[in-house]
C-alpha cells in the first residue's frame, strides 16, 4: 500500500505537482492527427495535465498549440476564425500565428510596441503515426519524439485511435501492466471455451493456459527508458510467457503477441487527476494491416474500445457498461462485451482517484509496484533538481514485448533475447 501522500505524489498532475512536472519533461499525445486534419479547420480544444490548450492546423498545413484566450481581453479563441495561417479572435480581430505571435492587431495604433510584445504561450507539437504530440516541458530541455516502432511505420500498417477513461491515469497503467487479472476478468464464464465467446481474446489452448493458472510466475528486467515485465504460466510441460514493456512516463505494451501477429500499445494521458485519454496503437512491422482487421479495430476489437465520434466508450460507466447478467451466467465471466469495457469497468470502479492506503498488495502485482517506483523515483528526483534521463533516450523507445514458450528453467532474459533478439525487447529501428 501506499501512504496518502505518496498516492497523491503518484496520480496528481497538474503544473504545480511533482508529477505534473515530471510528465511535462517528456512528450505527450495531444490529440489525434485526425482530430485536426484539416487546414482552417475548427480548432480542438485539448486539456492535458490539468490545463487547456487550443490545437489548430493553419491553411499551410503546420500545427500550433497555444493558450485558449486571446490577451485582450480573455474571449476564448475556440470561437476563432481560422484563416490565412493564423486564428483570429471575433471579438476585436487580434490574430495570432502557429507560434503564437500576434500576425494582426487592427485596433492598435501602427506604432504600439504591442505588435511586436504580445503574443499568446505557444508550445511545440510534432506529428507521428497518426498522433499530436505536444512538448509542454521547459523548452532548454526539450527531447527528441520518442521512437516508438509503431510511430515510424507507413499508415497501411498502424492503427491509432483513442478513448475517454473516467479515472486517474495510474490506475489505469496499473490495470495494463497486471497480467495477472487476464485469469479472471476477461475470461469466458467457466465451461464456456473460446469460440462461443465472440469477445474472448485468444484462442482455446492459450485460455486455457491463462485460466489455469492464476498465480504466473514473474521476473522484472529494467532498461534505460523502463522496465520489461513477464509473467510465465504453467503450458503442458513448459512455461507459456506473456511479455509487457513499460516505458516512462506512461506508455505500455501488450503481453500476447505470437510471432506473426499484431503487436498493440497505449499512452495514458491525464486530462485531470480524474480522467484520461488512452491512446491505443496496433501495428505490424511486417505488413500491412487487412482491411478485415481494420474493420474490427474501427468497430471495436480485443483492447480497442468501441467508441462513438467523440470517442466515448459506448459502453461506459454512465450506462453500467450494457453489463448483462445472464451473459455473465452463460458466457463471459463479467457480462461486459469487450478486452477494453472489461478493463475500464473494473479500474473506474476503483473510483475517480484509487485509495491505495487500503489495498492489499499480493505477489502477482510485482509489476504495479515496479511501475508506482519508477515513476515516483523520477518525480522525486527532478524535484532535487535531477532531470528524467529517460527522455533524452528516444531511440530506447522502439521495443517490443509478446508471448513467447521455454522450458521452466529459462529465466526471462533468455527468453527476450530469444523472442526478440534483445533481452529487454529493444528492437533496431529501419530506415
Amino acid at each position: 500500500m501506499l501512504s496518502a501522500a505518496d498516492n497523491d505524489l503518484l496520480c496528481r498532475t497538474g503544473p504545480a505537482t511533482p508529477m505534473g512536472q515530471y510528465f511535462r519533461h517528456f512528450w505527450q499525445p495531444a490529440a489525434l492527427a485526425s482530430e485536426v486534419a484539416e487546414p482552417d479547420g475548427t480548432p480542438l480544444k485539448v486539456f492535458l495535465l490539468g490545463e487547456e490548450f487550443l490545437l489548430f492546423r493553419a491553411t499551410d498545413g503546420r500545427l500550433g498549440l497555444v493558450e485558449p484566450h486571446c490577451p485582450h481581453r480573455g474571449a476564448h479563441l475556440f470561437w476563432g476564425r481560422n484563416e490565412e495561417c493564423g486564428l483570429r479572435c471575433v471579438y476585436h480581430g487580434w490574430k495570432f500565428g502557429v507560434d503564437g505571435q500576434a500576425m494582426d492587431l487592427p485596433n492598435v495604433p501602427a506604432g504600439s510596441a504591442y505588435h511586436q510584445k504580445i503574443r499568446l504561450r505557444s508550445w511545440p507539437v510534432r506529428e507521428a503515426g497518426g498522433i499530436v504530440w505536444a512538448y509542454l516541458g521547459p523548452p532548454e530541455a526539450q527531447p527528441e519524439l520518442p521512437a516508438f516502432e509503431f510511430a515510424r511505420l507507413p499508415a497501411e500498417q498502424r492503427f491509432t485511435t483513442k478513448k475517454l477513461q473516467d479515472c486517474n491515469w495510474a490506475q489505469t497503467i496499473e490495470g495494463a501492466l497486471d497480467t495477472s487479472h487476464f485469469s479472471f476478468l476477461h475470461m469466458p464464464a467457466p465451461g464456456v471455451d473460446s469460440n462461443a465467446n465472440p469477445d474472448a481474446p485468444a484462442d482455446e489452448k492459450r485460455l486455457r493456459w491463462i485460466r489455469e493458472d492464476p498465480m504466473p510466475r514473474f521476473e522484472v528486467l529494467e532498461h534505460e527508458v523502463g522496465f520489461v515485465i513477464g509473467g510465465g504460466r504453467r503450458a503442458d510441460g513448459q512455461l507459456y510467457w506473456r511479455t509487457a514493456q513499460f516505458m516512462l512516463p506512461n506508455h505500455s505494451t501488450t503481453p500476447s503477441t505470437l510471432p506473426g501477429e499484431n503487436y498493440f500499445g497505449y499512452s495514458f494521458v491525464p486530462i485531470s487527476d480524474e480522467k484520461c485519454w488512452v491512446y491505443t496503437y496496433v501495428w505490424n512491422p511486417e505488413r500491412a494491416l487487412t482491411a478485415d482487421e481494420r474493420h474490427k479495430l474501427e468497430t471495436g476489437h480485443g483492447v480497442v474500445a468501441e467508441v462513438g465520434p467523440d470517442f466515448i466508450p459506448l459502453r461506459n460507466i454512465r450506462n453500467d457498461y450494457l453489463i448483462d447478467r445472464q451473459a455473465q451466467k452463460t458466457l463471459s465471466f463479467t457480462g461486459v462485451r469487450g478486452v477494453a469495457e472489461q478493463d475500464a469497468m473494473v479500474q473506474e470502479s476503483q473510483g475517480p482517484i484509487a485509495d491505495r492506503t487500503a489495498e492489499n498488495l499480493t505477489a502477482t502485482d510485482v509489476g504495479v509496484v515496479a511501475f508506482r517506483r519508477s515513476v515516483m523515483n523520477g518525480a522525486r528526483s527532478l524535484a532535487k533538481g535531477e532531470a528524467p534521463s529517460a527522455a533524452h533516450h528516444a531511440a530506447l523507445y522502439h521495443r517490443r514485448s509478446g508471448s513467447w514458450f521455454a522450458a521452466d528453467d529459462v529465466p526471462l532474459d533468455a527468453v527476450m533475447q530469444e523472442r526478440f533478439g534483445d533481452a529487454r525487447g529493444l528492437v533496431p529501428a529501419r530506415g
